[in-house]
């Protein structure tokens, strides 16, 4: 209700007949409007085509050349002539000479007399073991040994007294067999002549017989006999040999357990204690000739595939350096590297020990009239890499692809891509990848 009141006051109520005069300013003109409208639209099109001009002209501008300090960047220059291929690692000097000094029966160590660092000599006693059962066992190896042996000369007693006996019999059993052929040869005169009755020449015929034949018999016993003895001694012998060897056995065990060095050296190791019950078999002390070392050095894997026995090498110990020649290339490979053995060819410097740290160098091949350079941070062998070479007479320097070749530990051959005398960046311009310009201050 308040809302139609409100728009009745606000309507104008005109006299009939009433005409409203129209001022120029009230008159409708539609051309105006589209002009405008035009304009508007011109001036946006004008300002649309002026920002992607902008842009065009934008993108097309090079990026600006960065700037770097020349003294932080490594700069070699590309020579030619001969190259050595050298492969480098870090390594420990080691004896070439190692013993290691095992228990060789169970025991408990009782004493230790030598101590790490010690020099020793082949009888020199390093500690002792103690086992009760061991040489309770060693004594009773000795009584067996001794029993067989007693065995063995009672065998012989015996066999002897029974030869002799064979010997009584075949001699006795012999003579009868004589007398009774030289019964029978008077029987046969006797017999001729009448002189004998016919019975008992007929006995004495038999009775020669059968003493011919037990004479035989009693030969072939006592051939036996004789020759049984060898055997029988042959094989108590061994038996004596093997509770002799037994005992002996046990008597070099007790006897090991005053260990002893072994060889001429420096005690290294002692993985023991006083009191410690050891087992056949455990390592108890090492010792090494100390005037006696070689290098072990560790190789990259990648590196170590044209390593060859025989091939030179140097040992650079930080208290001098001397030569060597490799004499094995480990098979495996551990943690990424390869055990190389070195061999000192000469005196190795004063202060050289055994696990000092050393670096080694190998020499692999001498490559002959070679285009090469200082190996660069980034690139590996017979591969192509980007590497910013200084263009002559100005303070820049362009991105160039370079072919490598074979590579040592600071140089590598270039294939492609360099020639002599041509500078370039070695170092790491990774910060640089997306560009191909530097500018050196």
């Amino acid at each position: 209700m308040q809302k139609s009141e409100a728009k009745a006051e606000n309507t104008i109520v005109r006299p009939a007949g009433f005409t409203p005069i129209l001022s120029s300013m009230d008159v409708a003109r539609p051309n105006v409007a589209a002009k405008k409208r035009k304009r508007r639209i011109m001036i946006i099109g004008a300002s649309a085509l002026g920002l992607i001009l902008v842009t065009v002209a934008l993108s097309r501008l090079k990026p600006a050349v960065p700037s770097v300090d020349r003294s932080t960047v490594w700069i070699d220059t590309v020579k030619q002539g001969p190259m050595v291929r050298q492969v480098r690692g870090l390594g420990t000097l080691v004896p070439e000479e190692i013993r290691w000094i095992q228990a060789n029966t169970e025991g408990r160590v009782e004493k230790i007399i030598v101590w790490p660092g010690t020099h020793v000599e082949a009888d020199t006693v390093i500690l002792e073991l103690n086992s009760p059962e061991l040489e309770q066992s060693a004594h009773d190896a000795e009584l067996q040994a001794t029993a067989a042996e007693a065995e063995l000369t009672t065998l012989r007693a015996t066999l002897q007294r029974e030869v002799l006996d064979q010997q009584s019999t075949t001699a006795r059993v012999h003579s009868e067999y004589e007398q009774a052929k030289m019964e029978r040869q008077t029987n046969d005169q006797l017999a001729k002549n009448g002189l004998v009755a016919e019975l008992v020449y007929k006995t004495s015929k038999v009775k020669e017989a059968e003493l011919a034949t037990r004479d035989e018999i009693e030969q072939k016993r006592l051939a036996f006999s004789r020759d049984s003895i060898e055997p029988q001694i042959a094989s108590k012998q061994a038996a004596v040999d093997q509770a002799k060897q037994l005992a002996k056995l046990k008597l070099d065990q007790v006897e090991a357990l005053h260990v002893k060095a072994g060889m001429a050296g420096v005690l290294q190791q002692l993985p023991v204690q006083i009191g410690q019950r050891v087992k056949n078999g455990d390592n108890l002390a090492r010792v090494a000739d100390p005037t006696k070392l070689k290098a072990q050095v560790k190789i990259a894997e990648t590196q170590a595939k044209d390593i060859l026995i025989d091939q030179k090498a140097v040992i650079d110990t930080r208290n001098g350096v001397v030569n060597g020649h490799v004499v094995r290339v480990d098979p495996a490979v551990e943690q990424g590297t390869v055990t190389v053995d070195v061999a000192v060819d000469g005196e190795l410097p004063k202060g050289a020990r055994p696990d000092l740290s050393v670096d080694g160098t190998i020499e692999l091949e001498r490559l002959d009239n070679v285009v090469y350079v200082g190996r660069p941070a980034f690139g590996q062998e017979n591969n192509t890499v980007g590497i910013f070479k200084l263009v002559s007479g100005s303070s820049e320097a362009v991105r160039t692809p370079v072919k490598l070749g074979k590579s040592s530990v600071n140089t590598i051959e270039i294939l492609n891509g360099l020639q002599p005398g041509d500078q370039v960046i070695l170092s790491d311009t990774s910060a640089w990848d997306a560009h191909e310009r530097i500018r050196l201050n």
